[in-house]
């Protein structure tokens, strides 16, 4: 089985805590979930691998933790050192899903449970995922990494300047950010496993919001150096810019199609922000029939099934649009929301915090806090 590459290093001044605080605020349906028993993972390692994988599949929406004597398969296992020997049995004994981990204590757990998400439901899991984030712990936005649970909590940028609208690479090694260092908004790129930091696109005027290809190729951003705002697009290195756009308006917070074919963004034009849709090799865009009057901050879910979005009617919304027609539908209070890779979970902004919100069964958990005000969340494919 395919197993998600874990981060070998980061730029980091040190690791910071970060609690997760569960905030249920919507009755949640657990019937069709799967009951498993996590049994006591042997080894010197083993409370923590529990604690963890106990953690992973509770929050994947998948799984009901349970006793071993009503659950529908059950793991076990062995963790020391920096290994872990993983097993999943079925009640009859059958072993489903047998393999050996490599890493820290919390990133054994994290592959052996997306492996078990996939191996069992078939559905890619989030454990082994990255999210990112602007925060102002420092009294400055800087950019910060971490795990998808808020977990290991680092920041990578300590720019003494605005650092903000971070996105990854779609495995999480690379990220983009927009800086304002030089006085402008410019883009730089981190490679997160070596730390080396790159200033790669820097055209006169303003270079924002750009967000990485799914094959990790290529950027969209905003550049206004024709003199008005516009959807561009360029190598993932910063060269061979290719302007997408010809209006009036303001484009903004570009979002790619899983196949990399098309873009979401949001345009000003009528005077309030609407969603538009384009192909990424330029053309005219289409508006997006969403049935709210204020739409910004797009995010393509990985199956390209859905996009969501944030409404402002009195306070900020999260809402998700299903693209074939299904029409959309609030799904929480709050902003700048960003898809999993299982397109079932959002991460996006209240109050300052970031929020885990299962939109299956709308379990929300608060899993980053106490870094001041953290905003525009990413999170890696």
């Amino acid at each position: 089985m395919k197993k998600l590459l874990v981060l070998s290093a980061l730029l980091t001044t040190g690791a910071l805590t970060v609690h997760a605080q569960e905030t249920p605020t919507i009755t949640i349906s657990k019937s069709d979930s799967i009951a498993i028993a996590v049994q006591g993972i042997g080894g010197s390692e083993g409370p923590t691998v529990s604690r963890v994988l106990s953690n992973d599949l509770t929050l994947s929406g998948a799984f009901k933790i349970t006793p071993q004597g009503s659950a529908g398969f059950i793991v076990s296992g062995s963790s020391g050192g920096s290994s872990l020997q993983g097993k999943v049995v079925d009640p009859s004994g059958r072993t489903v899903l047998s393999s050996t981990y490599s890493g820290s204590a919390r990133n054994q757990a994290h592959q052996f449970a997306d492996d078990i998400v996939e191996t069992i439901t078939g559905h890619k899991g989030i454990a082994t995922s990255t999210i990112a984030f602007s925060a102002t712990r420092t009294g400055r936005k800087e950019i910060y990494v971490a795990d998808y649970d808020g977990n290991n909590a680092r920041q990578i940028t300590h720019d003494n300047a605005l650092s903000v609208a971070p996105s990854l690479s779609a495995d999480g090694h690379r990220l983009v950010y927009t800086g304002y260092q030089s006085g402008y908004a410019d883009i730089y790129l981190i490679n997160l496993s070596s730390g080396q930091r790159e200033h790669i696109i820097k055209f006169p005027g303003t270079n924002s919001g750009a967000a990485f290809s799914p094959d990790g190729d290529r950027l969209a951003l905003t550049v206004s150096k024709d003199g008005n705002p516009e959807l561009y697009t360029t190598s993932a290195s910063g060269g061979g810019a290719h302007r997408l756009t010809h209006t009036r308006g303001v484009e903004s917070s570009p979002t790619w199609s899983p196949d990399g074919h098309e873009l979401i963004y949001s345009y000003d034009d009528s005077g309030s922000p609407q969603l538009y849709r384009i192909s990424s090799g330029g053309g005219s865009g289409e508006q997006i029939s969403t049935g709210y009057g204020y739409c910004t901050e797009p995010n393509w879910s990985p199956d390209g099934k859905k996009v969501a979005f944030t409404v402002r009617s009195g306070g900020f919304q999260v809402a998700v649009l299903n693209l074939d027609g299904g029409g959309s539908k609030i799904v929480a209070e709050g902003q700048d929301p960003a898809w999993g890779p299982d397109s079932r979970h959002l991460i996006f902004t209240d109050g300052g915090s970031i929020v885990l919100l299962d939109t299956v069964t709308g379990r929300r958990v608060t899993i980053v806090s106490g870094l001041g005000s953290a905003t525009e969340p990413a999170w890696s494919r």
